[in-house]
């Protein structure tokens, strides 16, 4: 049976990114970002709801991500869900994230203000 695991998503970062080196000297790069969704209930209510969802990425992907982006910056991240599990004090922890293949920053929009 065929599997698929691909991934796309665009968000704003919750915070600025953190870079890091492992042992042999691969940078990663791991940040979170928002995704927002809107939806009316069938009352008529508007909503939002908010998926946080944590990102790393590796080699160049991870130094152009730790370079380019802060808090607050809009990017679409194409990738695949892993699951990461350890062990702290005894507790098992598992999480799930987004393995990026690749970032795209999206730039903000700029309006020019007319001289008046």
């Amino acid at each position: 049976m065929p599997n698929l695991n691909d991934c796309k998503m665009m968000g704003h970062l919750t915070k600025d990114p953190t870079l890091n080196f492992t042992a042999n000297g691969v940078p990663v790069c791991n940040f979170s970002m928002a995704i927002n969704t809107y939806f009316t209930t069938a009352s008529g209510d508007k909503r939002e709801e908010v998926c946080f969802i944590g990102i790393v990425c590796w080699a160049k992907t991870a130094e152009s991500c730790a370079q380019h982006c802060k808090k607050g910056d809009c990017v679409l991240v194409t990738g695949r869900l892993q699951q990461r599990q350890w062990e702290t004090d005894g507790q098992k922890r598992q999480k799930h994230e987004i393995c990026a293949e690749s970032v795209v920053f999206i730039p903000k929009d700029k309006k020019e203000k007319k001289e008046e």
